[in-house]
């Protein structure tokens, strides 16, 4: 679904991806880990189309769209949730899931998605009339889910999704994005700070140092691979 090819990319002048090969397959939780600074949330932007790309090729469905605008990756169905914040905290619930679909033109088919939502994110129906700010941070990420899957994209690609929630919180957040891998069948992405987390409900896992893949596969095996665990992760079996 996703793929990139000998991907370099970085911001101006600061190269950050070195010839990264990467594949995402429909209906698996792709995670991606390492240490701070390897250029993790860098392949996300770059997927999205929001870097700068020095050679090699991103496909989507084995279309090439190396040189298509983020606007309209977005259209084809690729979403990018970022680590900061994802949702208007000055509108209500409902307005932000209002403006998620934005460019669906029938009323009918809006009322459609936001009861495919809800049924998802069930507790948002209690929440339609407050505004976002009033939310708790695990209740703003659901809303931001929720506000992504308006769209229904084919790939959604999660920035550290559980960062500063409570651990109960996070748990919750995480199994709703296993969730939307069984019931929808969606390509997922996760970067995600505890990688022992991220790689306890991936199927596949690439680890990248300094922006260089060292490795790629199962993410299982890379939770039990003792080596590459101790020394880039932290993970002690």
């Amino acid at each position: 679904m996703i793929e990139t090819n000998l991907l370099n990319a970085g911001y101006g002048k600061i190269h950050v991806l070195y010839d990264v090969n990467f594949i995402a397959n429909p209906e698996e939780i792709t995670v991606i880990v390492g240490p701070n600074g390897s250029g993790k949330s860098t392949l996300l932007k770059t997927i999205m189309g929001l870097t700068d790309i020095y050679s090699g090729h991103v496909k989507f469905k084995d279309r090439e769209i190396t040189s298509i605008p983020a606007h309209k990756r977005a259209r084809m169905g690729i979403t990018y949730l970022p680590q900061l914040e994802s949702v208007f905290t000055n509108l209500t619930v409902k307005e932000n899931l209002v403006m998620a679909g934005y460019l669906i033109n029938k009323k009918e088919e809006f009322e459609e998605r936001l009861e495919m939502v809800l049924d998802i994110f069930p507790r948002l129906k209690d929440y339609m009339p407050r505004k976002a700010r009033t939310l708790s941070g695990g209740e703003r990420q659901m809303l931001a889910m929720a506000m992504a899957l308006i769209m229904e994209p084919k790939v959604i690609m999660f920035d550290e999704p559980t960062a500063s929630l409570a651990p109960k919180v996070a748990f919750g957040v995480i199994q709703k994005i296993i969730e939307l891998k069984e019931r929808l069948g969606l390509t997922i992405i996760v970067v995600e700070q505890s990688a022992k987390k991220a790689l306890k409900i991936g199927d596949r896992a690439y680890l990248l140092v300094s922006g260089r893949v060292m490795f790629e596969g199962d993410a299982k095996e890379l939770l039990a691979h003792p080596e590459l665990g101790k020394l880039y992760l932290g993970i002690v079996s």
